[in-house]
């Protein structure tokens, strides 16, 4: 039996290459995320800001916040490590 995946959510901007490798990351592994334009959402902005990143790409995997593309964290907290 397949184990519920936790809620991913990308934050990026269009400029970003890490977060295009985040994005690669997550549909190699048919990981589901939903993604957020910081420079058009300015509270998504503010909440990356809160949890101490301050540049894209920031991924929050459940409560986890994960500042840049991290792999090996990323992996763990999704549990493919």
């Amino acid at each position: 039996m397949q184990t519920k995946q936790k809620k991913v959510v990308l934050f990026t901007s269009p400029t970003c290459k890490w977060c295009t490798t985040a994005k690669k990351h997550f549909e190699s592994h048919q990981i589901k995320y939903k993604a957020i334009d910081i420079t058009k959402d300015e509270q998504a902005a503010k909440d990356c800001e809160r949890h101490g990143c301050r540049g894209v790409p920031v991924v929050l995997i459940g409560s986890q916040w994960i500042c840049g593309f991290d792999q090996k964290a990323i992996d763990k907290a999704l549990g493919l490590a």
